[in-house]
Order: C-alpha cells, then sequence, then structure tokens
C-alpha cells in the first residue's frame, strides 16, 4: 500500500507523539508499504528520505489556518503526482482534520488516531473543537492507544465505534541492563536512590505534584530525582527552577530530551519510574520502563490503568494526590524484592501485550478493511 501518514510531530521534534509515528511510519515501511510522512517544521530544500520512509515538513506560520491549508495542499499534491492508498493521521485536531478533509475530496479514505491531547483539550478549545468534531465524524475509521480516550471520543461523536490499538515498545532495544556507574556519577546520582520521570516535564503530565512528592520523599531519606526530557515551556521551566531555588539540598537533576537510542540507559538507573498524569494517552515512557524493568507508579489516568495493573506490575495512584504518590514511591524505595517483583512483571506484560507487530498488525488489518470496502 501507499500510505501518507500525518502527524503534529515528527522526529527530530521530541515528545511521545514524534516517537509514535515515526514507529509506526518505519513498520510500515519495513513490511513493504510505502510511507510517506507530513508534518509541520522546518522547511527543507526537498523532501528527505530516512529507511524507506519520505518525510516532507509543512513550512511554519503564523496563522493555524495557514499550516492547515498547506498541509492540506501538500497533501493533494503528492497524491496527484503518486496516488496514496490511504491517509493516516496522528492527533486528531490538527492532522486528523487535514486528513479526513482531503480523504473526503481526493476520494481516499482516512484513519484518525487520538493520542491524548487532543480529546483531553481540545474539546474544550472553541479554536480546535469544530476541527476536532469534523474529524471524529468524517473519517473513514477512528483509532486511540487508551481506552478512556476510545470512550471521550464516542461521546464527543456518538455512534462512533472507536479502535484500541495500544502502543508497541521494542523490548529486545528496551531491556533490563546493569546499571551504568559512569552515567550516574555524571549526572550526580551516584550512591542515591534514583526516583525518575521520562518525557517532557509538563504541567499535565503532573510535574508540580511529582515535584511536592521527591521533596516529601526526600525529607525521609537521600534520593534522586531525574527528569529526563527537559520541559516543553517557559511556564514549566519556571516551576523547574523555582522549586530547585527553593530547594537547594535536594539532588534534583534535568537532562534534555534524549533520542530512544539512548533511553534505556536512563531508564536502567532508575528505582521507581515516576508518571503521575493528570491527563494522557498511553505514554512511551510507561512501556519502555516496564520493559526496562522498572518499578512504576503511575496515576490512574488515560492508557496508564490499561498497562498497570495496581500491585501486580506497578503502583496506581489518584492524579493529583501528592501524600498517595509519596507513599506510594517511599514504599518501593523501602523494598528492593517489590521493586524487582513488580519490574519483572512489568516486562512480562510488555512481552505478552505491547510487541509492535501487534501493534503494526492491529493497524493493517484497518487498512485492508478499508481498501477493500472503499
Amino acid at each position: 500500500m501507499h500510505i501518507a501518514l500525518l502527524s503534529d510531530k515528527f522526529p527530530p521534534d521530541p515528545g511521545g507523539l514524534a516517537v509514535s509515528a515515526a514507529r509506526l511510519a518505519h513498520l510500515l515501511a519495513a513490511a513493504g508499504h510505502r510511507v510517506q510522512v507530513f508534518a509541520p517544521g522546518a522547511q527543507p530544500p526537498a523532501a528527505t528520505a530516512a529507511d524507506g520512509v519520505i518525510i516532507h515538513r509543512i513550512a511554519p506560520r503564523k496563522r493555524t489556518d495557514e499550516i492547515l491549508s498547506n498541509w492540506f495542499d501538500a497533501v493533494v499534491a503528492a497524491h496527484r503526482a503518486d496516488p496514496f492508498d490511504l491517509l493516516h493521521a496522528y492527533f486528531v485536531a490538527t492532522a486528523g482534520y487535514v486528513a479526513a478533509f482531503a480523504g473526503r475530496y481526493l476520494g481516499v479514505p482516512s484513519v484518525v488516531s487520538a493520542r491524548g491531547n487532543d480529546v483531553d483539550r481540545a474539546a474544550f478549545d472553541p479554536s480546535r473543537a469544530a476541527h476536532l468534531l469534523y474529524a471524529l465524524n468524517h473519517a473513514s475509521a477512528v483509532t486511540t492507544n487508551a481506552a478512556e480516550l476510545a470512550r471521550k471520543a464516542e461521546a464527543l461523536a456518538p455512534g462512533l465505534t472507536v479502535t484500541l490499538i495500544p502502543n508497541g515498545v521494542d523490548a529486545a532495544q528496551f531491556t533490563p541492563a546493569p546499571r551504568d556507574d559512569a552515567l550516574a556519577a555524571s549526572l550526580g546520582v551516584a550512591g542515591l536512590p534514583v526516583v525518575g520521570f521520562v518525557g517532557e516535564a509538563r504541567a499535565k503530565k503532573g510535574l508540580t505534584h511529582l515535584l511536592l512528592a521527591f521533596r516529601a520523599v526526600a525529607a525521609r531519606r537521600p534520593a534522586a530525582l531525574l527528569l529526563v526530557g527537559g520541559a516543553r515551556d517557559g511556564d514549566d521551566r519556571d516551576v523547574l527552577k523555582v522549586f530547585q531555588k527553593q530547594n537547594p539540598a535536594l539532588v534534583a537533576r534535568v537532562v534534555p530530551y534524549m533520542t530512544p537510542d539512548a533511553l534505556p540507559a536512563y531508564y536502567n538507573l532508575l528505582d521507581v519510574l515516576a508518571l503521575p498524569s493528570l491527563h494522557d494517552g498511553l505514554p512511551n515512557a510507561l512501556l519502555e520502563g516496564m520493559a526496562c524493568g522498572c518499578a512504576v507508579v503511575g496515576a490512574r489516568v488515560g492508557g496508564i490503568p490499561d498497562a498497570l495493573s495496581d500491585g501486580e506490575n506497578g503502583r496506581l495512584v489518584p492524579p493529583g494526590d501528592v501524600d498517595a504518590l509519596a507513599a506510594a514511591i517511599d514504599a518501593l524505595l523501602d523494598s528492593d524484592a517489590e521493586r524487582a517483583r513488580l519490574g519483572f512483571a512489568a516486562r512480562a506484560t510488555i512481552l505478552q501485550r505491547y510487541a509492535p507487530a501487534n501493534e503494526l498488525e492491529a493497524n493493517l488489518r484497518i487498512y485492508k478493511r478499508l481498501a477493500t470496502s472503499h
């Protein structure tokens, strides 16, 4: 098949959306399908290719309508030069709107995938809600990576059936390994229990609650906090700076965005991976950490409870509950055996349920159904 993949982000852009879009693009290409990616970003002189995937960047514009219009035009022009069999978009309110509109216009089936913020926040944003609803109601198929997001999308578009396709993770790349002592020393966390967070440190990811919980944990024991991925915007960076200024004795390290190849060494530094999101889809960091055998404490939101079962392969806490988060982290730091038990079970969950091949096959089933019926 010849597939156009539209995504709000694509590497080298940071973030889970970029990682997920790239994973699907390269899985499809490796399976013998032709893939062209269309994503906003700095426009190179011409389309670039990586591992069989052709990447088109939509030049930045100040106005959202100009970006969406140029995105639509780029997909239409590419289709007329070399027709697509299907359009697939990651992120409903923007890429999904363009894909659903272009699909209807060109007579090509479209799939839109809800990933998190598009449903959690765009539905309440008057400037994006119409695009979101159009995409949900006019795409040929809608998918998502979390059961909670499926319920929300179906509530927004009555009569809609959403297909759940969880993210996959490469368990050969993300695998348990001995702690890298040199890396720990370079970060100033050698000899300390390490509580970690991986991803963009943002308000919706529970940044403030994590900082307060860590302060409570560190008041009872020596410990370090490692934030891998940095902060996305000024407000979140300011929160981190204020926290570090107000708590100069605490060991809190911020590491900038790392490519997936570099991440396993950081997961294997962690004694506890904390993901206290207030809203989320199915975070790549959750699955990557579980694959590395981390003991995970996650909030009971989005797709996190799809993968984590409290007391079986991790710990779940209510979103926004600083005391519960701190208590769960503290209890795990108290018990090497419990961390090992949960980490072993977490990796087993990944091996059983979250293989990239499963993600690929689930998408291909939808593509084939649409190609046959269109």
